[in-house]
């Protein structure tokens, strides 16, 4: 009997979105909720890549809209943090018959997807992409594998399957039997490097310099702080020990890449620094805890977009 291949939704497919779309097309059938423009661009030449992921132009179905009544195995959502639970409203129905997968920054989405779906699974992507046109991205460096893993811990077949297809696209990906830690080891490099990235405009291995790595040291040791109140076993035991591997480790893999934030910042829009350093801060005071340096990143990139508090999520 001939297998059926694998149908899946890629929701609010951005710069990261469409380049998994890309990679997982000739092996499920997918299709990409993405702007029009980029839907339009790919209709007429496909989508253009170049990277470390591979380069040439691929085809798959792609549009601004849902296409009506179609079931799907998995929904990847990889919309900007500030847009879930837009999208979880828009489109419940989608999450009635598939798996769930949040491929986003930040600490939160897992917990509003939650909230429409029963069959959540998290993710993490440690990738630098950028935008060079409509349709167009580079993947420029990598700090690690993708990870996988049921929301808030564990492994099943619904996992499985989804790292089977990933694997098979060529991709570099692992289980994950505790992914709510490795999301929370994710949010320590995005709240140590993406907001000083986008403040100071420089590329990530810049950052290394001693008056910013002296403001990272205390951004971890705050976020820390906030893992060990919240009960997330990381895999370092201390701050300095992260602090340890940020450095030797995922700053040179890393150094050349640009933060998305400060993409945001130029075009006046919303950034996800409340899924970030806000995240520290909001869950911080529930424990009695302050985190000074993490208020400031997040209050100075909120006077940056100049977009007023109020209408800021978090």
């Amino acid at each position: 009997m001939k297998q059926i291949p694998m149908k899946v939704l890629v929701l609010g497919a951005g710069a990261v979105g469409l380049s998994l779309a890309a990679r997982l097309s000739p092996f499920c059938r997918i299709h990409a909720l993405c702007r029009e423009q980029h839907a339009d661009a790919i209709a007429r030449r496909g989508f253009r890549m170049s990277g470390i992921w591979g380069s040439g132009n691929f085809r798959f179905p792609a549009s601004p809209t849902l296409p009506e009544g179609e079931p799907f195995d998995y929904c990847l959502v990889t919309s900007k943090s500030i847009h879930t639970r837009e999208l979880c409203r828009r489109y419940a129905e989608a999450f009635s018959s598939s798996e769930v997968v949040s491929l986003q920054n930040g600490i939160g989405n897992e917990e509003i997807l939650t909230e429409y779906s029963g069959r959540v699974i998290g993710g993490t992507i440690i990738t630098g992409f950028e935008w060079r046109g409509p349709a167009e991205v580079r993947v420029t460096v990598e700090a690690g594998p993708i990870r996988l893993g049921r929301f808030p811990a564990g492994l099943d077949d619904g996992v499985e399957r989804l790292i089977d297809l990933f694997r098979q696209s060529g991709l570099t990906v692992e289980g994950s039997g505790s992914i709510r830690s490795d999301l929370w080891a994710k949010t320590l490099y995005n709240c140590a490097l993406t907001p000083l990235g986008a403040i100071m405009n420089v590329p990530y291995g810049s950052l290394a310099d001693p008056d910013s790595w002296s403001i990272i040291t205390r951004v971890i040791g705050e976020a820390f702080a906030v893992c060990e109140a919240e009960g997330e076993s990381l895999r370092w035991d201390s701050a300095k020990a992260y602090l340890d591997y940020l450095r030797d480790v995922q700053l040179p893999a890393t150094a050349g890449h640009h933060s998305s934030m400060l993409q945001d910042i130029r075009n006046g829009r919303e950034t996800e620094i409340a899924f970030l350093n806000g995240a520290v801060v909001r869950l911080g005071e529930r424990h009695g805890l302050t985190s000074p340096t993490n208020r400031t990143l997040m209050e100075l990139i909120r006077f940056k977009t100049g977009i007023p508090r109020d209408q800021t999520a978090g």
